[in-house]
């Protein structure tokens, strides 16, 4: 990664990671089926409603659908296309339906995803940002912030980003896994 790549990754890690700080208790932007709402209020409490993992479920086939058929087949398209590596099909997908439906945050945020796995944490932050906009609660797009934050060695930043998700989803043990590595390391060697 060049320097002036390395700096604008920087200066984004700093901007997302101010919008990720002011979540809490933020309304989502998009239309978004209100049974979201009852969705997240069954992840954190003590006696749920139905098992977490058929929540969560619910949560990711919400977020993923969209009433417009062709955007929720291009969608699938672009997830399979992800699955079998085909990341120049799967991005021309997305770029196409960001474009078309902007305020559609899963769409945002599988770009990022595939920014992300592709390495250029650049454009995944974006894709995280514009995702956090339209959707405060995407625990996904939180927790993949705190994965670049590693990937960058920006721990502290990582280590909040985690414990944000973790409050909206306390069901993601790998993050509980990853503050308690964080923690358990002030220098960052555990992390490659």
């Amino acid at each position: 990664m060049t320097e002036d790549a390395e700096e604008t990754t920087d200066h984004r890690i700093d901007e997302v990671f101010a919008l990720v700080m002011t979540l809490d208790g933020r309304r989502p932007a998009a239309e978004l089926p209100r049974r979201l709402d009852a969705l997240f209020r069954d992840l954190v409490r003590a006696e749920p409603v139905r098992p977490a993992d058929e929540t969560l479920d619910l949560v990711w086939a919400l977020w993923i659908s969209h009433p417009d058929e062709e955007a929720a087949a291009a969608m699938a398209a672009a997830v399979e296309a992800m699955a079998a590596e085909e990341f120049d099909i799967a991005g021309a997908v997305l770029d196409e339906l960001v474009v078309r439906h902007p305020r559609w945050a899963e769409a945002w945020n599988k770009r990022a995803t595939l920014a992300f796995v592709e390495e250029r944490d650049a454009e995944a932050l974006f894709g995280i940002e514009q995702t956090l906009l339209l959707e405060p609660r995407h625990f996904g797009a939180i927790s993949g912030f705190g994965q670049i934050c590693l990937r960058h060695a920006r721990w502290p930043e990582a280590k909040a980003a985690f414990q944000v998700a973790l409050a909206l989803n306390p069901h993601l043990q790998g993050l509980r896994e990853a503050i308690a590595e964080i923690d358990g390391s002030t220098d960052g060697t555990k992390f490659h």
